[in-house]
């Protein structure tokens, strides 16, 4: 009963999002993993939330027709390869990069976009603030309930081109973390675009998707080193 539930609301979720035929089999093979294996880096485990918890609030982000255009996506801090591997399966012709430090964590990203038949996700064992020596100029970077705006925004700036775009999922609009967010972002070539509230399943009333354009080159002293913009977030820092 639950694997149907689970199947049955994905099917749903294709028809919602016009997804690929592929990606059905894909997700449900995601939602297996998560109840599966005990490494799986989440507390919502369970098909039947995970499939709105996890799956409907990633895609989510596919309103955002920046991101649904994209080539190159950045997702940072992708824990359990949220929303990366569901991106990836949504957007089979784009390259994601599943960005995540913790090597478990990045091995579980390893194992299911395998176990999911995806070609088309770059697991990087890294920091943010690492991949930008590669000067990756991604279209959009993606954080789902990572940190701060203020310590997204330098996140994402050296990591995307001019005119990409930041998607950050959060939760309320918080006035001081918002007002933080676009400080910080004026410092590193970002300006705030939009908030968009999302409903990715009944009852959540309170997602919303804070987006930032890059409109100016980074200067070059950023990112600054490893942890820094955790420690000392540019402009008025908020909560996360």
């Amino acid at each position: 009963m639950t694997a149907s539930t689970a199947r049955a609301r994905l099917e749903v979720l294709a028809g919602e999002f016009a997804l690929p035929p592929s990606a059905v089999g894909r997700l449900g093979i995601l939602l297996e993993r998560l109840a599966a294996d005990d490494r799986a880096p989440t507390t919502v485990r369970d098909p039947v939330r995970a499939v709105d918890v996890h799956i409907a609030d990633s895609l989510t982000g596919l309103r955002v027709p920046e991101l649904r255009a994209a080539t190159r996506i950045g997702d940072l801090g992708s824990g359990a390869g949220l929303p990366a591997l569901v991106l990836a399966a949504a957007l089979p012709a784009t390259t994601v990069y599943a960005v995540e430090s913790v090597h478990k964590k990045a091995g579980f990203i390893v194992r299911s976009a395998q176990a999911m038949g995806l070609t088309n996700v770059e697991v990087l064992p890294l920091r943010a603030e690492e991949w930008a020596a590669s000067d990756p100029a991604v279209d959009v970077v993606t954080a789902r309930a990572l940190a701060p705006l203020a310590v997204l925004v330098e996140y994402a700036a050296p990591l995307l081109r001019e005119g990409g775009t930041l998607v950050a999922w959060k939760g309320a609009p918080d006035a001081e973390e918002t007002a933080g967010g676009g400080e910080a972002a004026s410092l590193v070539g970002l300006a705030p675009l939009r908030i968009d509230r999302v409903e990715p399943f009944p009852g959540a009333d309170e997602h919303h998707l804070h987006l930032y354009s890059k409109v100016a080159s980074t200067p070059n002293r950023y990112p600054r080193r490893p942890g820094m913009a955790r420690k000392r977030p540019l402009g008025a820092s908020g909560r996360a």
